[in-house]
Formats: C-alpha cells, sequence, structure tokens
C-alpha cells in the first residue's frame, strides 16, 4: 500500500469534541432557520387566503342571453322560428354580455328572409330584444355574421327586383353596425345610415 504525501487531514481522524461541535452548529442552524420561517409561512398563507376569500367573492362572469328563451318579433305564422346564427358580446361596454342573434321563420325550402336582433336579458327575466339591426321586411340573407370587439359585421345579400329568383341573390352589401350614445349605427362602404331600435 502507498502511502499519501499529503498530511492526514484533520476530519479524516474524527474525535467525539469534533462531530459534537458539528451537531451543535447544525442544530443553531436549524433553530435560527425554524425562528425565521413562521413569519415567512404566515405571510405566504395570508396571501393565499386572501386570493382564495376574492375569487370566492366575486361574482360570477354574467351570461350572454340564450336566444332560445328570446320572443322575436317576427311573424312566421304556424311554421316557427330557427335561430340560424347568433355570438355573444360586449356591445354597449357596459361589463355585461348582450347577444346578436340571426333569426328566420322555418322554411321547407328557398332561401327566407333573416332578421338580426340584439338581445339583453336582467337577472332573473327572460332574454329581450333591444334592437333590430335586420328586419326580415328587408328581404335579406345574412352571411359571414360575426361579433368582435363591440361590433356587429355581416355580409347582406339582397335583390335588385322582384324579377330575380329568390334561390340567386344579386346584390352584395358588408355593413358593420356599432353602438353610439343610445342606437346602433350602421356603417357600410357607400356610407352609414342608423339602425332601428326596438
Amino acid at each position: 500500500m502507498q502511502t499519501s504525501a499529503l498530511p492526514d487531514l484533520a476530519h479524516t481522524d474524527a474525535k467525539p469534541v469534533h462531530w459534537l461541535a458539528t451537531a451543535t452548529a447544525m442544530a443553531a442552524v436549524v433553530a435560527l432557520a425554524g425562528m425565521l420561517q413562521p413569519d415567512a409561512a404566515t405571510a405566504t398563507a395570508s396571501a393565499s387566503e386572501h386570493r382564495v376569500t376574492t375569487q370566492q367573492g366575486a361574482a360570477p362572469p354574467a351570461k350572454a342571453p340564450d336566444p332560445a328563451g328570446a320572443a322575436f318579433p317576427l311573424d312566421c305564422g304556424a311554421s316557427g322560428r330557427t335561430v340560424a346564427d347568433s355570438a355573444p358580446g360586449d356591445l354597449d361596454g357596459d361589463g355585461e354580455p348582450e347577444t346578436v342573434a340571426v333569426v328566420h321563420c322555418a322554411a321547407g325550402s328557398g332561401t327566407p328572409p333573416q332578421g338580426i336582433y340584439v338581445l339583453t336579458q336582467r337577472s332573473g327575466a327572460a332574454p329581450r330584444v333591444v334592437a333590430t339591426l335586420v328586419d326580415p321586411a328587408q328581404k335579406l340573407t345574412v352571411t359571414d355574421f360575426t361579433v368582435r370587439d363591440g361590433l356587429v359585421s355581416a355580409t347582406l345579400l339582397g335583390y335588385s327586383s322582384t324579377d330575380v329568383p329568390r334561390c340567386c341573390p344579386d346584390e352584395r352589401e358588408s355593413a358593420t353596425w356599432e353602438w353610439k350614445g343610445n342606437a346602433f349605427v350602421r356603417s357600410t362602404g357607400s356610407g352609414g345610415s342608423a339602425a332601428r331600435a326596438a
């Protein structure tokens, strides 16, 4: 066996005094950490409790009105109504979502004219129509319908005369509605006009 050229290190020949000194030092570190820990733990628990309280105390986000429960101003007789499309959005910036619905009379064939309606709902009440953006009496079909960033957008397909077959609209217009003041204002490529409020 070859001996090391280095002198013996003190810890290679540990005596009971050495272990006692090490244990005392470790106990001091643990005690010091224990005295500091409760404050940090209390602060963490308080922050956590605050976060839980805030989440539980906050009102749940409002639900947009369901168009299935609304009475639309559309006379369809016995055929009934069809909600072709709908989308939620906060249109007036009050933090409560509205629903915009594209509705037409149920038809076995053909392309029935459609209406675009804005719905609101108070707590516990049924959804109600507060604005008509497109009236079915205008004999238009709605495509490319979206609700985004407070704007309602759609492409409106129509007919230049009664001679045009109802299957094949020959007029096309892009329209956007935005809440301004106390009414929805419609804008198109050729200018804008105010929408009728219900």
